[in-house]
């Protein structure tokens, strides 16, 4: 069994990729859904608003790129915890690869 307070074991159980955390897993899916509803209604206010507007275009990738950046906190937090952090690594580069896809609106607007 692994000490996930020993930092030996705390790497040795995240080679041995049995994952069993089915909350860790849960808490990142929410959290991308919530983060990509945000980014829906950001993209919405844009197109409803003003499709000229430079400031609301941004604020699409912006959106992604925060709730990226949150999910690597998430992920930090639950690695020092000695939880299962790799779900939380994996919504942050959804949502930095969502990020990249949005930056489609600013050029959009320019």
């Amino acid at each position: 069994m692994t000490d996930p307070h020993n930092a030996a074991d705390r790497g040795r159980a995240d080679v041995e990729k049995r994952w069993q955390d089915t909350g860790s897993y849960r808490s990142a899916a929410l959290y991308v859904v919530a983060v990509v509803a945000l980014g829906a209604v950001a993209c919405a206010v844009f197109l409803a608003v003003d499709p000229a507007n430079i400031a609301l275009a941004s604020l699409v990738p912006g959106v992604f790129l925060l709730g990226g950046i949150g999910a690597l906190v998430n992920a930090y937090r639950t690695y020092r915890r000695g939880g299962t952090w790799p779900m939380w690594q994996g919504a942050a580069w959804f949502l930095f690869a969502l990020m990249l896809v949005a930056l489609a609106f600013p050029a959009m607007a320019g």
